[in-house]
């Protein structure tokens, strides 16, 4: 039964739409996007957010520091590394944060896949690999490269109304979609609603 996220939220009608649609988690990214917020617009678009969908922070080689600050402010519930975090830095971040801890994972093999179970993280978040740029590309990767996996994984990278029900087939613990819920680049309440509809309907 996959649970699904909306991310990239960034106006207050983004939120009351996740709001009326209740996925599981939403996203605030804050490294360098379109979609980027600050952090006091995000604290504040988290206020306004209902209390049991859970916000997850994206960052891209972000400080510890910074990080640390959101979590301890109540500002994110959950922690995605989208850059080239080492192990070195995740184990830092453990301790400087008590949030799951999600780590993207750009695909280019199965072999990949496999050997990133190692990273000492809460969960993985499969993505689309393309050159340069780090996620939220609306491209989706070959499923077919996905293993049995022993660690829970975050689906991501050109999910949308038309795929979304073939991504759930493959079981993952959460499906995350960005591009596919905006329409011009901006979140769409009507796809929100749709995509969460369709998810939970795949559920049941």
């Amino acid at each position: 039964m996959s649970k699904i996220k909306i991310c990239g939220l960034s106006r207050p009608c983004d939120i009351d739409a996740v709001n009326e649609a209740t996925p599981d988690y939403i996203g605030f990214v804050f490294a360098k996007s379109t979609r980027q917020v600050s952090f006091i617009q995000a604290a504040v678009l988290k206020q306004r957010l209902k209390s049991h969908i859970k916000a997850v922070g994206v960052f891209v080689d972000a400080a510890i520091e910074i990080i640390s600050a959101m979590c301890q402010d109540g500002v994110i519930d959950m922690v995605q590394l989208h850059g080239s975090e080492d192990a070195d830095y995740i184990k830092k971040l453990k301790k400087a944060v008590t949030v799951p801890i999600i780590k993207a994972v750009r695909v280019q093999s199965t072999k990949q896949i496999i050997e990133s179970q190692s990273i000492d993280c809460d969960y993985l978040l499969l993505d689309t690999w393309l050159k340069d740029k780090q996620g939220g590309s609306g491209h989706v990767f070959d499923w077919s490269l996905i293993p049995n996996l022993d660690k829970p994984y975050f689906l991501a990278g050109g999910l949308n109304t038309a795929n979304i029900r073939k991504a759930a087939s493959h079981r993952p613990y959460c499906l995350d979609v960005s591009s596919g819920a905006e329409t011009q680049g901006k979140k769409d309440r009507q796809k929100i609603i749709e995509l969460v509809r369709l998810v939970r309907s795949e559920n049941n």
